[in-house]
């Protein structure tokens, strides 16, 4: 009850302070789990996020966020859970696990972190080992303009949002653990497919 009176409020807000547009809603499996990879600008990409896809998701957000009684509340309500900062944790990695095989849609920053220049910058490993894992496509999204949102009075100029949603894709599935080389092959993978749905300036070193 908690996450669709939050989801609906982040919805009511949003619509008042953005222009927000989603593109590519229908490639997100509606009854099956897979893998959200985006990139990261800004605090407010996963509530954004959160709300574009047409179903419930979670997200892994750094542990520090939880150190807030409140806001740790309010994040584990809307489906996150703790992660240390670049490390896919033995925590972490049993509760992202367990929710893909119920079914369930996770939403990973490869990143780790937010650019703070808006370009994609190098990534981790984790989504690609979690979806050979687990066996599950990979949605990518590119989110554009949330770097707009800086400073106090930012929404009267209600900044136009897109969320780009593109076509899943699938990682090969490895019968014993992956190389090195075939880790950050995959992991390259990824955010190839999240630089073609953002505009060129946005790719940094994933130019296409």
């Amino acid at each position: 009850m908690v996450y669709y009176i939050l989801r609906f409020v982040i919805t009511f807000v949003s619509s008042l302070a953005l222009r927000r547009k989603v593109i590519g809603k229908k490639n997100i499996p509606q009854h099956s789990a897979c893998i959200v990879v985006a990139n990261h600008v800004n605090l407010l990409d996963s509530p954004l996020i959160g709300i574009s896809l047409g179903r419930k998701a979670h997200f892994m957000a750094k542990e520090d966020l939880f150190h807030s009684r409140v806001i740790g509340w309010l994040a584990d309500k809307f489906g996150a859970f703790p992660v240390a900062k670049g490390k896919l944790n033995r925590r972490a990695g049993r509760t992202a696990v367990e929710l893909l095989a119920n079914g369930q849609v996770l939403i990973i920053y490869p990143e780790g972190q937010r650019s703070l220049d808006g370009k994609l910058g190098p990534a981790y490993s984790g989504a690609a080992l979690l979806a050979t894992r687990s066996n599950v496509p990979i949605v990518p999204v590119g989110i554009i303009g949330t770097g707009k949102l800086k400073g106090k009075w930012w929404f009267l100029h209600r900044p136009k949002i897109t969320m780009n949603i593109g076509e899943p894709f699938s990682l090969p599935v490895f019968t014993d653990k992956p190389s090195k080389e075939e880790i950050t092959g995959m992991t390259r993978e990824i955010m190839m497919h999240i630089a073609q749905l953002l505009p060129e300036d946005y790719r940094g070193s994933y130019t296409i």
